[in-house]
């Protein structure tokens, strides 16, 4: 149980890192213009083009150098991919302006099973988002600086929490905190293609470090199916830079009106931007000749011991070779805000995962505390768990990135394609409403956008699975249905205590009686003052209740209620094994069979203490009781809290008008005189 120390901490801590807590006419406050929302919404698209076209070439090399030619032609596809996406994404945004994007879409027109799939597929590509992102972020920081190699997941978890912690501090702090270093890496990277174009044409190429490196091969002589296998794997990997495009039409509702022209505009500023830097780096790095391989000991040539030191990644080769070397300004420039970019990447999710959350909650599909906002106007439980889930993955997967991967874009996809074929059926609907013939031709071109947009992200999904699944997609295939079936659990208890709750005849019926009984020690300041509470409730009966378990204590007790004249009964339980809560609980459950349309109320004096390590010693038999006692049906559990000395009451920070008192005559308390009944033993 919290102490006052503890309470009075925990909101100093509170205060100290999320700010003080805002009021609910504030909310339009929160809203965010493009400038904003363009850091907040696409940072992970936009940074996921760091590790692309890296994740393309080791799947690549894998076969060895000579397949690097294919490169070109997986990029030139994912291109064709991401515009396609953003384009059946701008349609999203215009058709559900209120949010949810595609879990809306997919239950307004595939049905709840299939809004389910959608949302639990989503929730896992959030989680793996932070995951994915911070490790990768990471992954940039260390080849700056090496030797912070073996503190990787540390530093992993450790950017996991300060990004909840500004998350926290509302969606357009974490806005302006994170809108910086978004703009330097877009520019920088930017500039590092530009330069390295320039000195292209001038005739002096940039050449990675890397280029002289050969590569061990673990796949030999590769022709027909393994050969289009090992260029579809390329091709899935490649589709990383498709992560979080969804992010958006989710997060219309944060945008400043008009939300749906803004969320629209903001998404193709975002596919314009991480087009160009995708297409940019795959072309730089096949001017540098950057070779990487998934095991830095595949490398030929590898300067250093590849069982320790990291290779570069592609991003740090191409800023040495374009800015002249590692010791360059502009190359830890650019290291840094990868770095950051990657980390910062993660609030995409950190905005997208709370609100979706929040919408599942709506629909009774996940705990009702994930729906509402914290004191901060942020939905907190959701980042909250968002963090916890994904520090755990970073733990479990030790910070890596290629493994990481393995399990993220699956579910990305399922969401892409679930999501067009919706679409299809909406303008299908519209159609048959719309007799005007210019805004039925938009209609019709808005539902052939949307069907190749399913048919393309449709066979994405397939390759995906089939190439992923061995690597560890399958994980997210048992991981979905899980997750469904979670909700569904949820809605069903949600229904059923819904339908439990509706108020019957019964429901106004008074008890007949109310029996109290105070749980008492001995003759002390809270068990008196519990006895008079319980007098001051006018109850039917009244009894003092103590468990024996020494004889002398007991005899203690009789002796000092006898000198107390108390007016009231005390019944003494016999409980020679010492297990106290289980004759209480016999007992009252006695009371209740009894009499089953009267009601027991229980009185518990406890203590409040001032340091927590106080209630280790004190309280802990009345929290057992308290949780045995809630399960009885017709029982009421009041505490009496008494504080110690050192404890004083919590300050008032803020005081509502107090209500008027209302007086109602209650039935004579029945007292007798004092008397002890000892019951049998218990066991």
């Amino acid at each position: 149980m919290p102490t006052v120390e503890s309470v009075y901490a925990a909101a100093t801590v509170k205060r100290l890192l999320v700010g003080p807590p805002r009021h609910r006419g504030e909310l339009g406050e929160t809203l965010l213009s493009k400038r904003l929302a363009l850091p907040i919404f696409a940072s992970d698209p936009l940074s996921s083009v760091a590790y692309a076209t890296e994740a393309v070439l080791k799947v690549l090399t894998l076969g060895g150098l000579a397949f690097l030619y294919l490169t070109p032609w997986i990029a030139l596809g994912v291109v064709v991919l991401l515009s396609v996406v953003v384009i059946s994404y701008r349609q999203v945004v215009r058709a559900y302006p209120q949010g949810g994007g595609s879990y809306e879409v997919v239950t307004d027109n595939l049905g709840r099973t299939a809004g389910m799939v959608v949302a639990a597929s989503l929730m896992v590509d959030y989680v793996m988002t932070v995951a994915v992102s911070v490790a990768a972020g990471v992954d940039n920081l260390v080849s700056a600086v090496p030797s912070l190699y073996g503190a990787r997941v540390v530093l992993s978890v450790g950017c996991v929490a300060v990004l909840a912690a500004v998350n926290l501090r509302g969606v357009r702090e974490s806005g302006k905190a994170f809108a910086a270093p978004t703009y330097v890496f877009v520019a920088s990277i930017l500039a590092m293609i530009a330069v390295g174009a320039i000195r292209t044409v001038g005739g002096h190429p940039p050449v990675a470090e890397s280029a002289t490196y050969g590569v061990r091969a673990e796949h030999l002589g590769l022709t027909g199916f393994a050969l289009v296998f090992l260029a579809l794997q390329g091709f899935s990997s490649g589709c990383t830079a498709l992560t979080g495009v969804e992010a958006i039409s989710n997060g219309v509702p944060a945008f400043k009106p008009p939300k749906a022209r803004n969320a629209a505009r903001t998404l193709t500023a975002m596919g314009l931007i991480a087009i160009t830097m995708f297409a940019g780096i795959t072309w730089l790095a096949m001017v540098a000749r950057v070779h990487v391989a998934a095991d830095t000991c595949d490398l030929v040539g590898f300067r250093g011991d590849c069982a320790v030191d990291p290779q570069l990644t592609v991003i740090a080769q191409l800023a040495a070779s374009v800015f002249g070397g590692t010791s360059s300004p502009a190359f830890y420039l650019i290291q840094a805000s990868t770095a950051l970019v990657l980390v910062l990447a993660a609030n995409t999710a950190f905005n997208g995962f709370p609100m979706l959350a929040s919408i599942l909650a709506q629909h009774e599909l996940l705990p009702r505390q994930l729906r509402n906002r914290g004191d901060r106007l942020s939905f907190s439980n959701g980042i909250l768990a968002l963090a916890t889930v994904a520090g755990l993955l970073l733990i479990g997967y030790r910070a890596d990135v290629d493994n990481l991967l393995h399990l993220y874009i699956l579910g990305v996809f399922t969401s892409f394609t679930l999501s067009q074929i919706g679409m299809v059926r909406h303008w299908n609907r519209e159609l048959r409403q719309v007799t005007v013939a210019g805004v039925r031709t938009q209609v019709q071109v808005a539902r052939v956008i949307n069907a190749v947009g399913a048919a393309l992200t449709g066979l994405v999904l397939v390759i995906v699975l089939v190439t992923k699944f061995t690597g560890g997609a399958y994980l997210v295939v048992i991981a979905v249905p899980v997750l469904v079936l979670a909700m569904r659990a949820v809605s069903r208890h949600y229904a059923s205590v819904r339908a439990e709750l509706v108020p019957t005849s019964h429901a106004r019926l008074l008890p007949s009686r109310v029996n109290s009984v105070v749980l008492v020690t001995a003759i002390n300041e809270p068990a008196l003052r519990a006895i008079g509470y319980a007098r001051a409730t006018r109850p039917a009966r009244l009894t003092a209740l103590m468990v024996q378990e020494d004889p002398e204590a007991t005899d203690a007790l009789l002796e000092a209620w006898a000198q107390a004249d108390l007016p009231i009964p005390l019944t003494v339980l016999d409980c020679p094994y010492r297990d106290i809560t289980r004759p209480i609980v016999e007992y009252v459950d006695a009371l209740r069979t009894e009499n089953p349309r009267e009601l027991v109320s229980v009185f518990m004096p406890e203590y409040v203490v001032a340091h927590w390590w106080q209630e280790l010693l004190h309280n802990q038999s009345a929290l057992r009781l308290k949780l045995r006692l809630r399960l009885l049906r017709g029982v009421m559990v009041t505490s009496v809290p008494y504080q110690l000395a050192g404890a004083p009451a919590l300050a008032q920070t803020w005081v509502e008008p107090a209500a008027e008192p209302v007086t109602r005559p209650g039935p004579p308390v029945s007292e007798s005189r004092p008397e002890v009944v000892v019951l049998g033993a218990h066991n």
